[in-house]
């Protein structure tokens, strides 16, 4: 069947079928205007519709044929596509608002913007499903996007903008199923097919509202015989649609039930209460009756509140429970004298903005019939015809996944149309983001988001395809469901607050260490994996002990934080200044020699013992040849650390076979020196005159290994007192040793250190701290004592 084009030579044909009249109007568009070539006009000789609803189909359809033969007399031609409109007592529409979240602020692309469309589509289809507690099957007929959001602002149009996020409110239309087929089989019936379907409400809108007034905030009003339909208007798009169920025809019945006529009968009556100032009648009884207009119009009073009431009412609440600033009224029922007052009245506006749009409205229309009827009755029927040059619409059959799906064809028609119309999951047709982690810091609530997944693979008649391909009568589309990403991952490191440094000084070190993380109390590791429901507290402190583990400082004794003594508890916070300091030990290295030379190297070096210069008048030089001396003289010497002695004949070979003997005897001898030693430091506590070799501790034993002989000293506290006179004390953790006086006091500590007094203080205070405590400048200092000098 050739599909008609709307032209001159191929004109489009419309119909109206409304509850009370079927109108038809055949015309086509040229240079911007609609030309009317014909119309015809039939009402319905039974009752075959009810508030829109068709309820007899072979009577509609036979006076759908009526009206299409007598324009093909007209014509002089076949028709044999005929454009039609569903009422809006059936309409059901649902608004949305939803916001599409990007990861990263990006620029907006067209396909974010179908995208953004498609879901909120698909929101509004779940909305309406929710709501449907009965077994019919919608159709979504159309959606419009009231308004676009650019990371929560208003704006026109979100692409090309960079955004976070951007967000929709939309409005979307739902059909019943047994409405659309009854309207086909009717056309069936009369021998046409559907070339396209509108909505009424939509239809009446392209022709009493101009684009142009659209950005007014307005309401139209189509009072047919069965419904009210309304629809509103705001910022240059229909904002909602609405019904209700009270028109005309309630008004005839309110005539019916007063004058005892039958329907048709009150009808006449009803359209002559504007034309005559008195009414004749037959009632049901054959009697002949009169009555003025003035007595119909008072019976019609009531009736007329209630509808105009109802109107207003709904009027208001679809826009928002605002009134609108203006009304438009087409249609039959709104012409009855007195309702625009009345529905201005009820909506507390001036009655000059409440008008019927009729020839007025029609600039733009041409008729080429010279008796062609131009009033408020021929708005939806041009309106019908106009659309189908601004929208294909009709219903198309498609396969998704081997199930054949029937939808509405707006002219946009889609893959994402087609897969919400069949319930596919609209997630299987997006990537799929794996699972969050919901966690908190230090009590705020955090989401890390799990990674997208792949989107849908879709072919089109087995071509590679998405989801904004377009689709028509008889294709066959396959969707692979999207693929979830992965689940989020998250560790401790990567949180913001932990990346945050806390700058201290520990030993005169200045450090950075990133914050520290508790969960339930529990120390955490950089490395740790924050999992679901976790609760982290970040501080923005250490402890003393917890600042030393992590930067790998040995704890110690002596703790002190900003100059005051602390311990491992203490709290450490931004610029503190911490001291960790060991009190002196000193271990020397075990001495390695070889057991062979020994003897041979103590008896050598016996002739370098050093004797104060008192006694040196009756010293009998010593020499490798005399070893009784030499062993005299070696147990009154004041030895080096870890040094063997024995006594022997020179150069007396030693034997592996007699090693284990000769260091028992070797032992023997170190052990009566040491109590010699001893014994003389008791005596004489500081020699008099240079000595060349000074105490640092006794020997402890010798232990034999093959032909090596290993001395370990004893470890102990440093000695009491050095008998060249020296003094070693630690300053600021080093140590150093003073010399030249028999004792020294706090202040000789400046001649010793690198502590300049004379430029610019880089300070509030010097701290001068003597073994943890405030020193006195001329107080005594001893061996192993602990000095603290710096700047606070």
């Amino acid at each position: 069947m050739d599909r008609l084009g709307g032209t001159k030579e191929n004109p489009v044909f419309g119909l109206d079928i409304g509850t009370r009249s079927i109108v038809g109007t055949v015309g086509y568009m040229e240079e911007g205007y609609f030309h009317v070539v014909a119309q015809c006009q039939k009402e319905q000789e039974t009752r075959a519709m009810l508030d829109g609803q068709i309820h007899d189909i072979a009577k509609v359809g036979q006076t759908v044929k009526y009206v299409r033969e007598q324009l093909e007399k007209k014509l002089g031609r076949e028709l044999k596509e005929a454009c039609i409109a569903a009422a809006g007592r059936v309409l059901k529409t649902v608004t949305v608002h939803v916001v599409d979240e990007y990861e990263a602020e990006r620029a907006v692309t067209e396909d974010d913007v179908f995208a953004l469309q498609a879901l909120g589509a698909q929101k509004a289809y779940e909305d309406f499903q929710a709501n449907n507690e009965t077994d019919i099957v919608f159709y979504c007929v159309g959606y419009t996007p009231i308004r676009y959001y650019l990371n929560g602002y208003q704006i026109t149009n979100p692409q090309g903008h960079k955004a976070k996020n951007i967000g929709i409110d939309l409005i979307a239309t739902f059909l019943p199923d047994d409405v659309v087929d009854g309207l086909y089989k009717a056309v069936e019936y009369a021998g046409l097919s559907v070339a396209n379907m509108t909505l009424e409400p939509i239809a009446a809108i392209r022709v009493a509202i101009p684009e142009k007034y659209r950005m007014l905030n307005m309401a139209l009003v189509d009072v047919g015989a069965g419904t009210s339909d309304i629809c509103i208007t705001k910022e240059g798009t229909i904002t909602a649609y609405g019904m209700i169920p009270v028109a005309g025809d309630s008004l005839t019945n309110d005539i019916m039930q007063h004058c005892l006529v039958e329907f048709d009968v009150a009808e006449q009556m009803k359209r002559q209460v504007s034309t005559m100032d008195v009414i004749s009648y037959v009632d049901i009884f054959g009697n002949e009756q009169t009555m003025t207009a003035q007595e119909l119009k008072a019976i019609l009073l009531p009736g007329m509140l209630k509808m105009t009431g109802l109107v207003a009412q709904k009027i208001t609440e679809l826009n928002g429970d605002k009134p609108v600033g203006a009304v438009f009224i087409v249609g039959g029922g709104g012409t009855i004298e007195g309702y625009t007052e009345m529905l201005a009245e009820q909506l507390s506006i001036v009655k000059e903005r409440v008008a019927i749009r009729g020839k007025e409205v029609m600039q733009e229309i041409a008729f080429e019939e010279e008796d062609a009827q131009k009033d408020s009755l021929m708005v939806t029927p041009i309106g019908i015809c106009i659309s189908y040059f601004e929208q294909g619409n009709t219903f198309t059959f498609v396969e998704l996944n081997g199930l054949r799906t029937k939808l509405y064809n707006n002219g946009k028609l889609c893959v994402a149309d087609v897969a919400m119309q069949a319930e596919y999951p609209n997630e299987k047709l997006f990537p799929q983001r794996g699972k969050s982690i919901t966690y908190a810091v230090n009590g705020e609530e955090r989401v890390q988001k799990g990674l997208l997944g792949e989107p849908a693979v879709i072919t089109l008649n087995g071509n590679l395809a998405d989801i904004t391909s377009v689709v028509k009568n008889g294709d066959k589309i396959h969707v692979s469901p999207s693929t979830k990403g992965k689940a989020a991952s998250l560790i401790l490191s990567q949180i913001p607050e932990v990346k945050e440094k806390i700058t201290v000084t520990v030993n005169r070190m200045e450090y950075k260490v990133s914050k520290a993380a508790l969960k339930n109390g529990q120390k955490l590791d950089d490395q740790y994996a924050i999992g679901d429901g976790d609760s982290i507290e970040i501080l923005d402190y250490y402890t003393v002990m917890d600042l030393c583990e992590r930067l790998a400082i040995p704890m110690a004794e002596d703790i002190y934080v900003n100059g005051a003594v602390g311990n491992g508890e203490t709290k450490v916070y931004e610029g503190f200044d911490v001291s960790v300091i060991k009190k002196m030990e000193v271990k020397p290295e075990p001495i390695i020699i070889k057991a062979a030379t020994l003897i041979q190297e103590v008896v050598q070096d016996a002739g370098n013992v050093a004797v104060p210069d008192s006694e040196k008048a009756e010293e009998t030089p010593l020499s490798a040849d005399n070893s009784v001396q030499a062993e005299e003289a070696i147990q009154d010497r004041v030895l080096e650390p870890g040094l063997p002695l024995d006594s022997t004949e020179e150069d007396a070979p030693i034997g592996e076979e007699d090693l284990s003997a000769k260091a028992a005897a070797l032992n023997a001898k170190i052990q009566a020196l040491n109590k010699k030693l001893e014994s003389k430091l008791e005596a004489e506590p500081m020699y008099s005159g240079t000595m060349k070799t000074r105490t640092v501790e006794k020997p402890a034993l010798v232990a034999m290994s093959g032909e090596e002989m290993v001395v370990l000293p004893e470890i102990s506290t440093p000695p009491v007192r050095n008998v060249d006179g020296s003094t070693i004390v630690v300053v600021n953790h080093a140590p150093i040793t003073m010399k030249g006086k028999n004792h020294y006091v706090f202040v000789d500590v400046f001649d010793y250190i690198h502590f300049d007094l004379t430029h610019r203080p880089e300070g509030k205070r010097i701290v001068t701290n003597l073994n943890g405590r405030q020193a006195q400048y001329m107080e005594e200092i001893k061996d192993g004592d602990i000095i603290d000098i710096y700047w606070d």
